[in-house]
């Protein structure tokens, strides 16, 4: 799950709240058909979406299916157990859902992790955040997926959508300009920005902010009182059309782009890729986790996602 969800998850906790999940690396080898049968009901329930709205849930489905099309050949199926893919706090107040599928070698591709947290809030209301990122292997430098859709009421809405770097864009001026200018990514944030509604958002973790890209998308949305159906319009005619944009240029320019990547280079990317995914795991996921789902549940899922992360 990406560092910024997670982030937003422990911020939540601490006011209203939120957040996800690991299992023992001893856990039984899944047969050929329980394996199947688990990605199939897997797939099935983390698919649902089943607490947010028509347009949000359209938008997620329309990423993830766009993915597995064009991706589904490189990857491996989710082998996930049951109570990872689907949890829930022992209240029901809290409940999730993980999905992810690793790639298959050659491919690019490490893994794409998707999820959805609902979260009810002590004030009323709930918590909801979706997510869907990808990320490459250390034969190509460039950049992972990221979108995230946090909504803490009808009317309000943190919207992330980033390709983040994996080098160094001063160092290598050419690397923004192949991602970020030449893509026109920049006009993507400009498009939503005119939006009366939209609001830059600015994550309170110094880290966070500078793991993003010179063009990611991070924005509140807000809209009226009392006006939901305005939100559900700019998530059908606004953010949909945008992230599937921003997927697109990653999946064409990224995932499937071919790019030399030497030995030396190789070992950089791989120490700081898991440098990044030991502090999801630790300071975020392994911080929020328990005090959402309880330590039990907790342990499971963080144990499976340290597992993909290799942390």
């Amino acid at each position: 799950m990406a560092l910024i969800l997670c982030h937003s998850l422990h911020c939540s906790l601490t006011a209203p709240a939120a957040s996800l999940p690991s299992i023992k690396s001893s856990r039984p080898k899944i047969s050929a058909i329980s394996s199947m049968e688990q990605h199939n009901d897997g797939s099935r329930k983390f698919i649902e979406f089943p607490f947010v709205s028509a347009p949000h849930k359209d938008l997620m489905v329309g990423l993830v299916s766009t993915v597995e099309n064009r991706l589904g050949s490189q990857l491996h199926t989710c082998t996930l157990p049951l109570d990872v893919q689907h949890y829930q706090n022992p209240s029901g107040s809290a409940q999730a859902s993980l999905y992810i599928r690793s790639g298959i070698e050659p491919s690019l591709v490490d893994f794409i992790l998707g999820s959805w947290i609902h979260c009810d809030l002590p004030t009323g209301g709930a918590l909801n955040i979706t997510s869907l990122s990808a990320y490459l292997s250390a034969s190509t430098d460039a950049p992972n997926f990221l979108f995230e859709l946090i909504r803490s009421s009808p009317t309000s809405v943190v919207l992330i959508v980033d390709l983040p770097p994996r080098k160094d864009l001063v160092l290598y001026p050419d690397y923004l300009q192949t991602f970020y200018e030449n893509t026109q990514l920049e006009s993507r944030r400009q498009s939503l920005a005119k939006l009366p509604e939209v609001q830059p958002y600015f994550s309170s973790s110094l880290y966070i902010r500078c793991l993003s890209s010179p063009t990611a998308i991070m924005v509140r949305i807000e809209t009226k009182a009392g006006q939901p159906e305005r939100m559900e319009e700019i998530i059908k005619d606004h953010v949909d059309p945008i992230a599937k944009e921003v997927l697109g240029i990653w999946l064409d320019q990224c995932a499937c782009g071919k790019r030399e990547v030497g030995e030396t280079e190789k070992a950089c990317l791989e120490k700081r890729d898991k440098l990044i995914k030991s502090q999801t795991v630790e300071i975020d996921i392994g911080s929020s986790f328990p005090r959402l789902f309880g330590p039990e549940v907790a342990e499971r899922v963080v144990g499976v996602i340290r597992e993909f992360y290799g942390v």
